[in-house]
């Protein structure tokens, strides 16, 4: 007796690999130069890093072994997408929020204490160098992966509007880093209702239309990504997404990090980790 896929059927096969240039993964340690409070909520983790951490690009992770601190004993590395990557001073960088066992536990890492890193691992961002100006829509710590994009899109002149949106404007962060490559920083906060939905759509319209948008880049809130793939429908306009996802292993192996995209109008499945964290906006399903 065979089997027929009955109509609307999911299809459950994981696609493979991207054909993309894959750059030297390695298991890295590290020595911290500084973990500080940016604010009460979010911490900025400075690493020396070896040349090989030296290759990511904006949109990669890394995979952190974090250290066992008190009753804090994470058993499972904790992927974490690059905040910075300074090759002149041989430092990695990294924006997170003490939320859990692991990221609870990297805040107790100091000076000069060892830490180690696997990666670079997933794909980035892609930028055209023909593209004139990118808006680029953050929430709350996805801005961390946001930053080398606009670091990136600056190196080949083109113009970025960030629009940056936090609960309070106490915690904005990383507008110095954005301006320094020309970026206008727009925040939008949920002290005065600037960040709801229909606030920031009326916001992202307004700016596509007064100086035109090439294509949009998001990270780090479900709303705002069905947001700009609605827009981006409509408008015909380009859009990624940096997906963030559990996992155990990093690499492809376990599929625990398999989401739910819509290719051509087929539910498809992908490991983020390995054929993202960074997809096209318009096949990212909601969740």
């Amino acid at each position: 007796m065979s089997l027929q896929p009955t109509a609307g059927a999911v299809d459950l096969t994981v696609e493979g690999p991207t054909e993309k240039e894959r750059f030297p993964i390695a298991d890295t340690l590290c020595s911290v130069v500084s973990n500080d409070a940016v604010n009460d909520r979010y911490r900025h983790l400075v690493l020396a890093a070896p040349d090989s951490a030296l290759t990511a690009h904006a949109g990669q992770f890394f995979h952190l072994l974090c250290p066992q601190a008190g009753e804090n004993r994470p058993y499972l590395r904790r992927p974490m997408s690059v905040y910075r990557v300074d090759p002149a001073r041989e430092r990695v960088e990294f924006l997170y929020k003490p939320v859990g066992s692991g990221t609870r536990a990297m805040a107790t890492l100091r000076p000069g204490d060892g830490f180690k890193i696997l990666g670079p691992l997933g794909n980035g961002f892609n930028l055209n160098p023909e593209w004139r100006r990118i808006l680029v829509l953050g929430r709350g710590v996805g801005l961390a992966t946001l930053a080398p994009l606009a670091e990136a899109a600056a190196a080949l002149g083109i113009g970025i509007t960030v629009v940056l949106s936090v609960e309070r404007l106490e915690y904005l962060m990383s507008v110095e880093l954005f301006e320094a490559v020309g970026a206008r920083v727009i925040p939008v906060t949920d002290e005065d209702g600037g960040s709801a939905v229909d606030k920031v759509e009326a916001l992202v319209r307004d700016e596509c239309q007064a100086g035109g948008v090439d294509a949009f880049f998001t990270c780090g809130s479900n709303r705002l990504i069905q947001l700009l793939k609605k827009l981006g429908s409509e408008l015909g306009i380009p859009g990624e997404v940096a997906l963030e996802q559990q996992m155990a292993c990093g690499i492809g192996m376990c599929f625990c990090c398999v989401r739910s995209f819509e290719v051509e109008k087929k539910v498809v499945h992908r490991r983020v980790c390995c054929e993202g964290p960074v997809f096209d906006l318009q096949e990212t399903l909601s969740w």
